[in-house]
């Protein structure tokens, strides 16, 4: 064999194997890539906090493919983040203002910003809670009911902690306050009314005794081993209703909407209930 003849033996050998490489580097990421997961974000009221991380817990074991992660605070502040960008694929709130105010679908009342982050053929009004009104152990200032607590801010003998304006259990709690004729800003001037900026620390404020009582959700006295002394009625405050939705932007819908199908089937149910949700009736 001449020099010419080996040497481009050796030339095609060396194709043939970089060419092998090639073609079994190609196959070893293509199955890497089919094996990716699926990287779900959740922004969700804080009052989800303990049942979403664990619906999520038996969601993935069923779907080892999906990974889940959650931004649980205020509704109010979870709007403004998806407003200003945040990467979101799925949102929960703890009242129909804040996802209305995200919805094209709704009128300048509603959405007077008329932003558009909602697929609103995904959304669904996928829970009902309650309003309760609580105190810490022992009940010190022996508040027995919404209407004792009324008449108790009236003379000035309690401290109630509320939520803040932004953040539903704090609206709730102002119709609560207008229902009794209360003037808000004058009893929070008297020292008579503090705040916090999500239903989880209203509800720390009071089991830490630091107020007299709070006005928070029953899941969250639930949670936290508070005994509710009376719960709001319609008439006081309205439904309060949490609704869910798949947001436009998000770069995985299908696998959103999957999730937030679960959400509403009787396994994820099981779970809501069981910590004081309802389905919306």
């Amino acid at each position: 064999m001449t020099w010419k003849k080996v040497a481009a033996a050796i030339l095609a050998g060396t194709m043939a194997f970089a060419l092998a490489g090639c073609g079994s580097e190609q196959k070893t990421d293509k199955a890497a890539n089919s094996g990716d997961k699926v990287h779900l974000t959740v922004f969700a009221a804080a009052s989800m906090t303990e049942t979403m991380t664990k619906i999520a817990e038996q969601y993935q074991k069923e779907h080892p493919n999906v990974e889940i992660s959650f931004n649980f605070d205020s509704s109010g502040t979870l709007k403004k983040q998806i407003q200003n960008g945040a990467d979101v694929d799925l949102f929960i709130s703890a009242a129909q203002k804040q996802m209305n105010q995200l919805d094209a679908a709704k009128d300048g009342k509603d959405n007077p910003d008329k932003l558009d982050f909602v697929k609103s053929d995904s959304r669904v009004d996928l829970l009902e809670n309650k309003v309760v009104l609580v105190t810490p152990e022992g009940n010190p200032k022996d508040i027995k009911n919404f209407n004792d607590l009324a008449a108790k801010l009236r003379d000035g003998s309690i401290r109630l902690v509320m939520g803040n304006s932004d953040v539903p259990v704090g609206q709730y709690t102002q119709r609560i306050l207008k229902f009794y004729n209360l003037d808000e800003q004058a009893i929070a001037q008297a020292g008579h009314i503090t705040y916090g900026s999500n239903v989880k620390e209203v509800t720390t404020q009071v089991s830490e005794g630091s107020a007299d009582a709070g006005i928070i959700y029953a899941t969250d006295a639930f949670s936290a081993k508070l005994k509710p002394v009376d719960e709001a009625t319609k008439e006081m405050c309205g439904q309060v209703i949490y609704p869910a939705a798949v947001m436009k932007n998000s770069k995985h819908q299908q696998e959103a909407q999957d999730f937030l199908n679960y959400l509403k089937g009787e396994e994820a149910m099981k779970i809501f209930q069981s910590v004081g949700f309802s389905p919306v009736a």
